[in-house]
């Protein structure tokens, strides 16, 4: 099942990662997007770094409380690695790879967020440079939030036609029910990050789909990268 394909009749996965290799063997694949039922948390666009991406408000006068919504989801690290996530928690595992640790020691420093009856999960993505990956959510203990569970997912040699999925939610609800089981593998083509976002794109739920980044990314470190936004044309 492709990534498209996972997500068409899914109202609200929420924020999603995915991670993964290209058919061919000759890119990585990087997805990240964000989903919305608030007027605050549809009021937002991606905008490129110097470094990834971070979000901003679209009308600012509009913006009521930006602590767990405007932060930098996607970093790129001076070794080549890449770190993703739905947070700030990105910063986290930034500055603890800088100094020499690893992404679980800084994920152990964080928890779910704070926004009960949610208590939304914070998930997160490393890309290496050689092709391998992480994946992790930190999530409530089935909605008890006096337990956060900590979830890791590696994935030692990239397989080329193969990514893995994992998202906050599992669909829409009240409370939202977080994101269970392993990451989701999909299936990748050869595609440019244009023909990949754009599907992505058509096959989220049109009312609560936010903004997308896609990234491919060759063994030069060449990057061929998208952002498309609710508000606004899409960029290159």
């Amino acid at each position: 099942m492709t990534l498209p394909e996972l997500l068409r009749g899914n109202p609200y996965p929420g924020r999603g990662i995915a991670l993964g290799r290209s058919a061919d063997d000759r890119r990585s694949v990087i997805v990240y997007f964000i989903m919305g039922r608030s007027e605050n948390s549809r009021n937002r666009v991606f905008v490129e770094t110097r470094d990834g991406i971070r979000t901003r408000a679209f009308d600012e006068s509009r913006m009521t409380d930006p602590s767990l919504i405007i932060y930098h989801p996607v970093r790129l690290l001076p070794g080549g690695s890449l770190v993703v996530t739905n947070g700030d928690h990105t910063d986290t595992i930034r500055d603890f790879i800088a100094r020499g640790k690893c992404y679980r020691h800084a994920l152990l420093t964080r928890t779910f967020e704070p926004d009960g009856p949610n208590w939304t999960p914070r998930i997160s993505g490393v890309l290496k440079p050689d092709g391998s990956y992480n994946l992790s959510i930190l999530k409530s203990a089935g909605g008890d939030p006096s337990c956060c569970q900590r979830f890791f997912y590696e994935y030692d040699a990239p397989m080329p036609g193969v990514g893995h999925f994992i998202s906050t939610y599992l669909t829409d609800g009240d409370p939202l029910p977080s994101f269970e089981g392993e990451p989701c593998r999909v299936d990748l083509q050869n595609e440019t990050a244009r023909e990949l976002a754009d599907k992505v794109w058509e096959a989220m739920d049109g009312q609560n789909k936010v903004a997308l980044f896609v990234r491919t990314v060759d063994a030069a470190g060449k990057t061929d990268s998208v952002i498309i936004n609710r508000h606004g044309e899409a960029e290159q």
